[in-house]
């Protein structure tokens, strides 16, 4: 399951998960100090990171290559 989750899943789960506990916090009535606002904003920051840093999509393998050149052709 962990190999099948896409860029935008992930994404979606974690703002899912970022507005459960936003929620939780105006629910419960809790105070709200500075050190609670950074962590929440830290929270919504780390999607646009992974992204930025997860590949689109991964490399070809030796052997995608080696059969690639033999269909086209190219032998040295």
């Amino acid at each position: 399951m962990v190999k099948d989750i896409t860029r935008k899943r992930l994404a979606g789960l974690w703002a899912a998960a970022v507005a459960v506990i936003i929620a939780t916090v105006i629910v419960t009535g809790a105070h709200v100090g500075g050190a609670t606002t950074a962590l929440l904003i830290a929270l919504l920051l780390v999607p646009g990171i992974i992204l930025a840093l997860w590949p689109a999509a991964p490399p070809p393998t030796i052997g995608e290559i080696l059969y690639a050149a033999n269909m086209r052709g190219d032998r040295s």
